[in-house]
């Protein structure tokens, strides 16, 4: 019978434990909703980063093909009554949106972390000051404030205009719930180890406190590219956006606006309806998975 040395089983254990680590480590990000939502969200973006390289024209252009041609190979949708390729306006309406979405989110979770961090640690007088002008931006309500600019330079006003008045009245939420997350932490033990070996305020902001917010700005990062998508479609869908350009919004605009139901143009206004809809449940489902995979970890540790 042979034995095998101690060192021999050592050694052949040794490579094989950096790999579980690696697989376990990930495993609590596994959730079906979080799948879902991240493969939905995936088509829209892979979609509307790669099909516009081939789209034969300008899709906002008008009269550029005959109008209400029915759906066929070569205009997969079928053409509006303004002489646009309803696919392709769609493409570009997506890739818009999201490009609106994800430099809102960004601006918003950057200036509301910034916030929030520095007034719940640094506290005092510094607080009480950031704190009196973020509850003013709370009490402004955004949509009345966006209808009325709208309607004041309607027609000039941009789709990056809207996301730009969405960061400037939209980061007051998150930094109160990230100001509130800063105020359990900074008393914890690791802080004051952290403070008392020398670290500066921004080391302790950036190193200590920033990983234990940073779950909920990966949700609250999608929630307001949900939240942008939606408030520029309303406004479009109302007329007080640039609806020369394609949004989600401005497309469902224009074919209420020439009765696209009325004249049997469905594809017209159905197909941003559900391209909105799986976006926006994609964008939820990723949401909420990331949510309940962040709550899961820090329900096991």
């Amino acid at each position: 019978m042979t034995t095998e040395s101690p060192s021999a089983a050592g050694a052949a254990a040794i490579p094989a434990a950096p790999t579980a680590k690696r697989r376990d480590s990930l495993l609590w990000l596994l959730n079906a909703r979080l799948a879902i939502g991240l493969s939905l969200v995936s088509i829209f973006i892979v979609g509307s980063i790669v099909l516009p390289f081939f789209a034969p024209a300008d899709p906002s252009l008008q009269a550029t093909y005959l109008k209400n041609m029915p759906m066929s190979w070569e205009h997969l949708l079928g053409t509006n009554a303004i002489g646009q390729d309803i696919f392709w306006f769609l493409v570009f309406a997506i890739r818009n949106s999201l490009i609106l979405g994800v430099l809102v989110g960004v601006g918003v979770t950057i200036i509301s972390t910034a916030v929030g961090l520095s007034a719940g640690y640094i506290g005092g007088n510094y607080e009480r000051v950031v704190m009196l002008v973020v509850d003013s931006f709370i009490t402004i309500p955004l949509l009345p404030i966006l209808i009325i600019l709208g309607a004041v330079i309607r027609g000039n006003s941009s789709f990056l205009t809207v996301g730009a008045i969405i960061v400037v009245f939209g980061w007051a939420w998150g930094a109160r719930t990230i100001r509130s997350m800063a105020l359990s932490l900074r008393e914890r033990e690791f802080i004051n180890m952290a403070r008392f070996s020398g670290a500066n305020t921004f080391n302790i902001l950036t190193r200590e406190i920033f990983p234990y917010v940073s779950a909920y700005m990966v949700v609250g990062f999608i929630n307001t590219i949900l939240f942008a998508v939606n408030t520029e479609a309303t406004l479009a869908v109302i007329g007080l956006s640039k609806v020369e350009v394609p949004t989600l919004g401005s497309i469902i605009f224009w074919a209420l606006n020439y009765n696209a139901l009325f004249t049997g143009n469905y594809p017209w206004l159905v197909a941003p309806i559900v391209a909105s809809i799986l976006l926006f449940l994609g964008l939820f489902l990723t949401s909420t998975g990331f949510n309940a995979a962040f709550a899961n970890k820090r329900g096991v540790a």
